[in-house]
């Protein structure tokens, strides 16, 4: 697990990678902080990372990300840590269109394609 604060190269990240889902990684993004971290079988293992390093519960979304889909599908707004009622997110997804697109920008300027 690491946190990405910095542009990176989506490749490099794939290939550097210690959990080897077939398709995909597992990614939580602060969108206040504008910071991911990546890298665990568990979107709760990044989300613990991310508290434990000053990020607030109400600012991380769990995420997936496809490398090899088109950008329509590579952004999976899909997580057991999005179910929060309090913040109106019943579901596992990201419902707030405002939060999906801060999301798409932050992935977009850190995960170099």
């Amino acid at each position: 697990m690491k946190i990405i604060t910095e542009p990176i190269s989506l490749e490099e990240l794939w290939l550097t990678r210690e959990v080897g889902f077939e398709d995909m990684i597992k990614m939580v993004v602060d969108v206040e902080r504008e910071i991911l971290a990546v890298d665990a079988e568990l979107h709760a293992d990044l989300e613990a990372l991310l508290l434990e390093n000053d990020s607030r519960q109400f600012d991380i979304w769990g995420i997936n990300i496809y490398p090899d889909k088109s950008d329509e599908d590579f952004i999976e707004f899909t997580a057991l840590i999005n179910i929060r009622p309090s913040q109106a997110n019943r579901s596992m997804g990201v419902e707030n269109p405002q939060i999906r697109d801060k999301i798409r920008e932050i992935c977009s300027r850190l995960l170099k394609r």
